[in-house]
């Protein structure tokens, strides 16, 4: 009877030790990746990359998705959209050929990613409404197209200081709690750009 006690008092503190395991496990799966961000933002940090740094945007800017926007294929943006991935935005009045070749180079950054591809998304953001061509060369490129009117909120949180995110040939970089993190002027290499993803999705969880 006193053997059966004692096995049942040790089986009940080792269900205890693993219950303890699991929830400090699930504290630091959830909790590291946003200690990274954060002081990422208080140290200014930016990965080497060569010749071409990303710059960090500070404070970190929280999107605040407007209601109702839609996607090109007409289904509404959700409001988590920016949850969960890693983003590569590209954000323009109208699609020309600057545009067109920041697509490319998105889409190059992408697929050299491999295994952790399906921890980013591309994101297009234009005021552009016929997108079709890019579309089929893009298929997996997330276009929010919509009037200007209507697209003014979301892309003027891109904004880099006094310059206008629709005209400023930027790729901004938003970061799996919502945050625009960083931004790559036009003269930035994709391989540069590359680099700076590949060493964030090495370091985080988050995504």
């Amino acid at each position: 009877m006193q053997n059966n006690q004692t096995s049942h008092i040790n089986l009940n503190g080792e269900q205890q030790k693993k219950g303890r395991l699991v929830i400090i496990s699930m504290v630091i799966f959830f909790l590291v990746p946003i200690l990274v961000v954060v002081l990422m933002y208080k140290f200014n940090w930016k990965p080497s990359t060569g010749a071409c740094l990303g710059q960090l945007v500070t404070p970190a800017r929280l999107i605040n998705m407007p209601s109702g926007l839609k996607h090109s294929d007409g289904q509404t943006v959700a409001a988590d959209f920016w949850k969960d991935k890693w983003s590569i935005v590209y954000v323009a009045a109208k699609c020309e050929q600057a545009c067109a070749a920041k697509l490319h180079d998105m889409r190059q950054i992408h697929v050299s990613l491999y295994k952790e591809m399906p921890r980013a998304q591309r994101v297009l953001i234009t005021e552009q409404l016929d997108n079709a061509k890019y579309k089929k060369m893009y298929p997996e490129l997330f276009i929010i197209d919509q009037p200007a009117t209507s697209l003014t909120n979301l892309a003027t949180q891109f904004n880099i200081g006094a310059e206008s995110a629709v005209s400023s040939d930027r790729i901004f970089l938003v970061d799996p709690l919502g945050q625009i993190m960083m931004s790559y002027p036009f003269s930035s290499l994709a391989k540069d750009i590359r680099k700076d993803i590949s060493q964030l999705l090495r370091y985080s969880w988050a995504g």
